[in-house]
């Protein structure tokens, strides 16, 4: 969560007429509330059902609520500048593998928006194909229903690790475009970094994340953004990372990103392919791992409202 805004918590003004749209509106009859904090966009109520202990509940109803108090029915989504969201990928196997133990796939939210799902099984070849494939399949049919990213992560990383007995890993990454909320969510189970880049700052986030299936609480990092122009996110696997350590010069993605961003302005197929490109000369024509890139980019919208996909597909026999 956001921390706490200040004026909102302190504002007594405020405090009467939550605690009327709180009692009323967004609160279920069963329940009475005992406590209530604002919490930057977001309120967190402290709640009791009848006959058990309080708990805490997170709702962006209330707030929704008392923000447009003639509202009954369910609160209106967050406006979003008129922007464009661009996004590419690039994978190629492991040297001399006929499989990618890497698996990409796209759906779209029931609330609004787009996410991609990225998981990477251990090893490689088509074992980890296998596990990657259970995994972003798990995710993507509960992110068609509704179910939170983060809440989707701990369901895979749950249903591996009671299928595979903690044998068997798999890395993570969810990025979603969250139409509802107005902000790109990140979820990350996986210990490569994930490159942002917004107006002068350019950074990785790059905070401890276990991969699913080591145990039972397994918990993502998620970090959310708001929907911008000039926003840039680079997601990608562990081969990457590893391009280049086997001659001992081991490749710094972000700072390769970081320069080919400061060189030009390229599309996000443009930098996915250059960024693999790049990995791929490290490891001296044979990759020594599976490696993925997805870039997204938000661009001031022009053109038409017509939403496209390309897809481009070698078979080699």
């Amino acid at each position: 969560m956001r921390k706490p805004h200040g004026a909102a918590v302190g504002a007594r003004h405020q405090v009467v007429g939550l605690q009327r749209v709180v009692r009323s509106a967004a609160v279920p009859a069963a329940f009475r509330v005992l406590a209530f904090r604002m919490w930057g966009h977001a309120v967190l109520l402290c709640v009791q059902r009848t006959g058990s202990r309080p708990s805490l509940s997170y709702s962006s109803e209330v707030v929704a609520l008392y923000r447009e108090p003639h509202v009954t029915s369910s609160p209106k989504r967050c406006t979003i500048p008129f922007v464009e969201v661009r996004i590419a990928v690039a994978k190629v196997n492991k040297y001399a593998s006929s499989e990618s133990g890497d698996t990409l796939e796209a759906v779209e939210r029931p609330n609004g928006g787009l996410s991609v799902v990225l998981a990477d099984g251990q090893t490689s070849g088509r074992g980890a194909k296998a596990v990657s494939m259970m995994v972003v399949r798990k995710v993507i049919a509960l992110l068609a229903e509704g179910v939170r990213d983060g809440a989707a992560a701990r369901a895979a990383s749950d249903a591996l690790f009671t299928e595979k007995k903690g044998q068997v890993i798999s890395t993570l990454n969810i990025c979603s475009v969250d139409l509802h909320s107005g902000t790109i969510v990140l979820t990350r189970n996986n210990p490569a970094p994930i490159f942002f880049a917004r107006g002068d700052k350019a950074d990785c986030l790059a905070a401890a994340s276990e991969p699913l299936g080591t145990s039972r609480d397994i918990r993502p990092v998620i970090t959310e953004f708001e929907i911008e122009a000039g926003l840039t996110i680079v997601v990608y696997t562990d081969g990457l990372v590893h391009a280049g350590q086997r001659r001992g010069q081991p490749m710094d993605a972000c700072e390769v990103i970081r320069s080919l961003l400061e060189e030009q302005d390229p599309s996000p197929q443009e930098l996915a392919d250059s960024l693999l490109a790049h990995a791929v000369q490290q490891d001296d024509g044979r990759p020594a791992d599976d490696i993925s890139v997805v870039v997204l980019r938000v661009f001031q919208h022009s053109g038409d409202d017509v939403r496209r996909m390309n897809i481009r597909l070698p078979i080699s026999r």
